[in-house]
């Protein structure tokens, strides 16, 4: 293994870093241990909180600095890898803002006896975090920031093609005013992080990654008996059932499907239309997929950049090609350059077809055609994953009602591209377990431990 910056756009190498020794990744993990104890036993919630609000202010301050490494590394246009690093400072603000009100004594009314009972919220101790390389600093700070705010430490092992970024961000936290082990960017070969779950001194583990990747982590913190978090993929429905105004709604299921040029776990993968909608907006959503070219990523005209590597590209032709020889129909689209990828359009997916069930990163649509409602419903569910899921109607009554029958950790409503550092993420089934973000991001690594005093 490589950690290596090897832009999408050209194919170029341009740096490369060695992985840590095994001596080195020891030495790592009891520092990690080493502050918990020091550092985060003997600081307050409020003094925790303004190193991190410190650390939102430098991605505001560094912020074309941060945006050109990610542009490089992972290939986002450069004005979405801007809004990204704001997000980020964004999410640091929030948790400063708000993370003494989460950790706040949690009153219980006893039920007989006399005296009083509080749950009160503490650290675990050092955690792991496994982050993937299609929002570089977004993922990581809705990691780090809650859980540096409650007084856990952090090691954090990026992908392994944003090892540049990786870097600033533990740049940023020194420079924020950490202590020495409170957050520390290592650089571990698959082998080692096995090694790290496994040590008494790691707490907890939070992935952000495939499903594979998923599985073998909580495979081996389950056998250690360790806290996880799992945030894995999607292929999120955006369902049209009625709208007053057809282009706004075109417009937003093509911005939903090419956040990130398509590399996003949330983004609407499957459009699932109402039969008396499905010719129009299929022709739209075609023609509108169709203006959008992939270009130069540094351009601030860019709205579709190159795929993360060329491996990814050369996967993502393999899957169209797959459905189509399956069955799909190729109505636009589905030609590669290098890492570059068309906006491509496919029906006539059938259920049958394993491109149904699977997750296609990239700029890639699936479009059906629901009978009704109920019909929609189904085939929006008829998925291993359930992280998001959009719809849109004029009727408020069945938004709901579809909502609550749709299984997906989260669903947006006549809306795309709403996240929010105060909204939880995270999904069911396949697309993973726990919640990052919003008050719930703040409550999967403590201890609720719970006081109970007689008088």
């Amino acid at each position: 293994m490589q950690y290596a910056v090897t832009n999408p756009a050209t194919g170029l190498t341009v740096r490369t870093f060695d992985s840590i020794s095994d001596a080195d990744l020891d030495s790592v993990i009891a520092g990690a241990d080493g502050a918990y104890r020091r550092w985060a036993r003997t600081t307050t919630v409020d003094e925790r909180a303004a190193l991190v609000r410190r650390v939102g202010e430098l991605h505001l301050e560094r912020k074309d600095e941060l945006a050109n490494i990610i542009v490089e590394e992972m290939g986002k246009p450069i004005d979405q890898a801007i809004s990204e690093v704001e997000f980020a400072g964004a999410i640091y603000e929030y948790y400063a803002d708000h993370s003494a009100e989460f950790l706040t004594d949690e009153s219980i009314p006893l039920l007989g006896g006399t005296g009083s009972a509080v749950v009160r919220r503490s650290a675990l101790g050092a955690l792991l975090g496994i982050m993937p390389w299609n929002f570089p600093y977004y993922q990581v700070a809705r990691f780090a920031g809650p859980n540096l705010i409650i007084g856990n430490t952090i090691l954090l092992k990026h992908a392994e093609q944003c090892p540049e970024s990786s870097a600033a961000i533990e740049r940023m936290f020194r420079d924020a005013g950490f202590p020495q082990g409170a957050y520390v960017n290592i650089y571990a070969t698959h082998d080692q992080i096995e090694t790290v779950i496994a040590d008494s001194r790691v707490q907890g583990v939070s992935l952000t990654g495939s499903e594979r990747a998923g599985a073998a982590v909580a495979e081996i913190a389950g056998r250690n008996l360790k806290k996880v978090v799992l945030e894995l993929g999607g292929s999120d429905p955006f369902i049209l059932l009625s709208t007053d105004d057809l282009e706004a709604t075109v417009k937003d299921a093509v911005a939903a499907r090419l956040d990130n040029s398509g590399q996003s776990c949330n983004a609407a993968k499957r459009f699932i239309v109402a039969d008396e909608l499905y010719d129009e907006f299929l022709v739209a959503f075609t023609a509108k997929l169709a203006e959008v070219e992939a270009t130069d990523p540094t351009s601030t005209h860019s709205m579709l950049g190159p795929l993360s590597s060329l491996r990814a590209a050369k996967g993502l032709d393999a899957q169209v090609q797959g459905a189509v020889a399956n069955g799909a129909t190729l109505v636009r689209g589905g030609r590669r350059t290098g890492a570059f990828f068309e906006t491509t359009v496919l029906t006539d997916v059938a259920p049958e077809n394993p491109a149904s069930k699977e997750e296609f990163f990239g700029p890639v649509a699936q479009v059906f055609r629901a009978k009704h409602e109920a019909d929609a419903v189904r085939i929006a569910n008829d998925t291993p994953f359930g992280l998001g899921s959009y719809v849109y109607t004029t009727d408020s009554e069945q938004a709901l009602r579809v909502a609550d029958q749709l299984e997906a950790g989260m669903v947006f409503v006549n809306v795309v591209l709403a996240d929010g550092a105060e909204l939880p993420f995270g999904g069911v089934k396949r697309s993973g377990s726990g919640r990052e973000l919003g008050r719930f991001g703040a409550d999967e690594f403590v201890n609720k431990k719970l006081i109970r005093i007689a008088r």
